[in-house]
């Protein structure tokens, strides 16, 4: 499949989602996840690279578990840093392009305004810290792209979304999220479309992608409720009413500027998205 396109973490929701991509504008790709391929192991990374002789590799796979990589930052480092090494060593070895997925979590989340690509870093997580880790080591590929996005949601896998829905199904009466952290809700399918453009376009170093607008968790559930027609009140509360192991970031707004500059657009809204998800669901 020389030229083409490789995926890790295929199985996940954004893996799924570039894979679907890629067949609905025809491009070859071939995927693959934890069952036929541990990039952590350099040589299994290696063959499979330099068999494929692909254009671009994105890599999907990653330790997204934000509260277990408090106690296990040595694995996820493992997986969001050193294998991103591997990755980047590979596609040089082939001339191919490295696309790497980050996250908000880079950012201390004490701002006021939307983060630019070019702002200082300083996670306060160890997710964060090993995605930033992660984005050190792709950008030891000659060609790379860093695409940083936050609070995804998608077909397949379990999100913020599905927990949601879930409750209403299960018959709450009533439900209580935070209203206290800000952010950008991505809608998998959307991310996917503006990574395969940024790649045809021939972006390369750090862009942020996430759908327009920005809401807070209870905001994003009043929207889902609603949206749902169901009849359940959606009260807000603090973040230090549910404390969590992993700091999360209060403000995590992401400024997309750039990628309006190479692609011409924006992203669509967060709300329109949603409605799109919930429909194909």
């Amino acid at each position: 499949m020389a030229g083409g396109i490789l995926i890790t973490g295929v199985h996940g929701q954004l893996g799924r989602a570039v894979a679907e991509t890629c067949e609905d504008r025809q491009l070859e790709y071939e995927g693959r996840d934890i069952d036929t391929l541990d990039i952590r192991e350099q040589h299994d990374v290696d063959d499979w690279v330099v068999n494929a002789r692909p254009a671009t590799v994105i890599n999907c796979a990653a330790f997204t578990a934000v509260d277990d990589c408090e106690a296990s930052e040595q694995e996820a480092l493992a997986v969001n840093a050193t294998a991103v090494g591997h990755l980047a060593a590979a596609c040089d070895n082939v001339g191919a392009g490295l696309v790497q997925i980050s996250t908000d979590y880079v950012f201390a989340g004490d701002g006021n305004r939307p983060y630019t690509e070019d702002d200082p870093v300083a996670p306060a997580s160890a997710y964060g810290r090993t995605k930033l880790r992660g984005e050190e080591k792709a950008r030891h590929a000659e060609r790379h792209l860093v695409v940083r996005t936050a609070w995804l949601y998608g077909h397949g896998s379990r999100n913020f979304v599905e927990a949601i829905r879930s409750q209403i199904t299960s018959g709450a009466g009533s439900l209580k999220v935070v209203a206290d952290q800000k952010g950008c809700p991505t809608f998998c399918g959307d991310l996917a479309s503006a990574i395969l453009d940024l790649i045809e376009a021939g972006a390369h170093g750090t862009v942020h992608a996430v759908n327009a607008g920005h809401t807070t968790w209870h905001g994003f559930a009043v929207e889902i409720v609603n949206r749902l027609g169901a009849h359940v009140d959606v009260l807000p509360v603090t973040t230090a009413e549910f404390p969590r192991p992993a700091r999360r970031p209060p403000y995590s707004v992401l400024d997309t500027s750039r990628l309006e500059g190479i692609l011409g657009r924006s992203m669509p809204p967060w709300n329109e998205a949603l409605a799109r998800y919930l429909g194909q669901s």
